[in-house]
């Protein structure tokens, strides 16, 4: 039986064992898969595999099986290569045939395209980034059992090719960007490429070497991030993946440095004779960047993440029996500690903290034609403009949430940063926008950070797309000549010193109770009072009280029908049905965040004596831009 060294460090060895009982077993692809998925579920050895987020690259073993916890930024077009191919022995005159799946480069002799043996295969390529905007304390890393040593000892092997494969690799592109090409595009795959090219092949109008050593971008959504990104390449099911879905892959990692000298020849080649390449040379630095900066990872099993908060079971969100029903009445306690800490950071503010806790365990959980059920985005209001209490309480945000993303709504940033994806068919990828985030992301917006000053049209736009965002949980993103719409679910706080001006399903002014005589001090003895043990129980809160099933009874609709009846009689202008719409959701949000998942008469009343405490603070700017309260 292979140890888990051998199906973790040379898995390559299991697929070539299993192919090489595909006479007798045709479905051998499949049972690659199930060996694959049944070791992975026995006594937590996923734990075991590196991590391409937490591992160095360079300390990864080539060939060797590693995850990789990703959001998928761009889908490539599927592409061609070889998935049996037969190889010549010139030393033994034998020939044997190989498998080519899993693999970026032939192996073992020189290709025979003229063999009957050879199969002709189609994968897609998704290009991956780490899950953006994830917090520093959002490590995977201490879970992991892996062993990994510096891979120094590695040295690829190089071998000639035949004419064919100098004509298909002239193909391939260089560094990236990302896109989508097709079939063409098997020939950065490989070594095992197609024998010959799938389309005609159009001249490069762009074949200036300057182009070549430009610096590679890695299209991440949100400046500042670090790496890696991975080329995934996935073999079934791709139809299942979507954009912007966030995955732990599990695949084998191919770094062989002879990809890059693919691109390298193919640009040369490109050089002496432009028919040899259709694709231009930004599309080249898209599919084929260095292997040493963009690693290739052979998917043999993805599992999409519901949360990616390392803290909690991947599986919390599906199954509420076990794990849930054994932190759910731990849920109570923990909120009162986390709303005594909130409301210090508040300045004293516990009706403040209180719809912060709602806000933080908000969730878009349904969707009612265009309508997006369940979000509940917070304007906190009469945040001061010249302190730095706005950039401490996001600090707070960011220690207890997995991923969060604070922009500062300057004039500067509104009219000149990319916030809405853009196609661009020069390089044929999606560029990155910073609203290009992953489920469950905490948007902070900082508007007392913009100044006086004219939006031009880009800012304009910005402004428009971060209002959809809010109101009906959706980015359109551009692709010139039209706009594809993408539904997302997104946290969006705004901090304002007035009413902001962008839509809110909710606004609290910030009335403080203390007044410190050194404001930045005080938030800062407040962080770091939270012990990390206290920080970690928060952070299970939050996420548990987001994954819990709500429900209402018939009794308690009915009664809810009742009082709105009631409320309405005297003055009916006093409730409006958003006005009531907004009252189930802080009563819904209420009850998860003290563990309960169904609503209360005594959790109906005190949603109102919330609500009525947050209007009263208020009343004069009812109705502003046309939202609720």
């Amino acid at each position: 039986m292979p140890t888990v060294h051998d199906w973790i460090n040379s898995p390559l060895g299991i697929v070539d064992g299993l192919f090489a009982q595909s006479i007798s077993c045709p479905d051998w692809e499949k049972k690659v898969v199930e060996y694959f998925k049944e070791k992975l579920k026995l006594n937590d050895t996923h734990s075991w595999v590196p991590s391409l987020n937490d591992v160095p690259l360079h300390y990864l073993k080539p060939n060797s099986l590693v995850k990789f916890r990703c959001m998928v930024q761009d889908m490539f077009d599927p592409e061609f290569f070889m998935g049996v191919y037969e190889m010549n022995d010139p030393t033994s005159n034998s020939k044997q045939v190989k498998c080519g799946k899993y693999k970026d480069i032939t192996e073992g002799g020189q290709v025979d395209f003229n063999s009957r043996n050879t199969v002709t295969s189609e994968r897609q390529t998704f290009y991956c980034v780490p899950i953006p905007g994830e917090s520093q304390w959002n490590s995977f890393a201490g879970t992991s059992q892996a062993r990994v040593v510096p891979s120094t000892s590695y040295v690829p092997n190089r071998h000639k090719r035949s004419y064919e494969e100098d004509d298909e690799m002239d193909t391939q592109p260089q560094q990236m960007k990302d896109g989508s090409h097709g079939a063409q595009s098997s020939a950065e795959s490989h070594g095992n490429i197609e024998p010959k090219r799938q389309e005609t092949e159009a001249p490069s109008h762009d074949s200036s070497p300057s182009h070549c050593t430009s610096s590679l971008d890695l299209n991440f959504p949100l400046p500042g991030e670090k790496g890696p990104a991975c080329l995934v390449k996935v073999y079934e099911d791709w139809d299942s993946f979507k954009l912007n879905d966030m995955l732990e892959v599990f695949g084998i990692l191919s770094v062989d440095p002879a990809l890059s000298v693919i691109a390298d020849e193919r640009e040369a080649s490109s050089l002496l004779d432009p028919t040899e390449g259709m694709e231009t040379v930004e599309e080249q630095k898209v599919h084929s960047p260095p292997a040493s900066l963009v690693p290739r990872l052979h998917m043999l099993y993805a599992q999409p993440l519901v949360h990616n908060n390392p803290l909690l079971p991947s599986s919390v969100s599906e199954n509420n029996g076990n794990y849930l029903s054994s932190v759910l009445g731990e849920l109570a306690s923990i909120r009162a500690e986390l709303l005594t800490y909130l409301t210090h950071v508040l300045l004293g503010d516990s009706l403040a903290a209180e719809y912060l806790i709602l806000h933080l365990i908000s969730n878009v959980y349904s969707r009612q034609d265009v309508l997006p059920l369940g979000k509940f985005t917070l304007n906190l209001s009469g945040c001061p403009h010249s302190s730095p209490f706005t950039e401490h309480l996001y600090k707070v945000i960011q220690q207890l949430v997995p991923s969060s993303y604070r922009l500062c709504m300057s004039l500067h940033n509104m009219n000149n940063q990319r916030m809405v994806p853009r196609k661009d068919y020069t390089a044929n990828r999606l560029l990155s926008g910073t609203l290009q985030l992953a489920n469950n992301t905490s948007l902070f917006l900082d508007e007392t950070q913009l100044e006086q000053g004219q939006l031009d049209a880009t800012g304009v736009r910005n402004i428009t797309a971060l209002g959809n965002l809010i109101s009906w949980q959706k980015v359109d993103y551009d692709f010139n000549y039209h706009q594809m719409e993408f539904s997302c679910n997104i946290n969006v706080l705004i901090t304002s010193e007035g009413r902001s001006l962008l839509p809110s399903d909710c606004q609290v002014h910030l009335r403080p109770t203390l007044n410190p005589p050194n404001l930045e001090e005080y938030l800062s003895a407040v962080q770091v009072a939270q012990v990390p043990s206290q920080l970690n129980k928060y952070r299970i809160y939050l996420s548990v009280a987001r994954a819990v099933n709500y429900t209402i009874s018939d009794e308690i609709t009915k009664a809810v029908e009742e009082d709105f009846v009631e409320m309405r009689k005297d003055d009916p202008q006093s409730m409006s049905a958003e006005d009531l719409h907004r009252l189930l959701d802080v009563a819904r949000l209420l009850s998860l965040s003290h563990g309960q998942n169904t609503l209360s008469r005594d959790g109906w009343m005190k949603a109102k004596q919330l609500e009525a405490l947050r209007i009263s603070r208020t009343p004069q700017q009812k109705c502003v831009n046309g939202n609720e309260p």
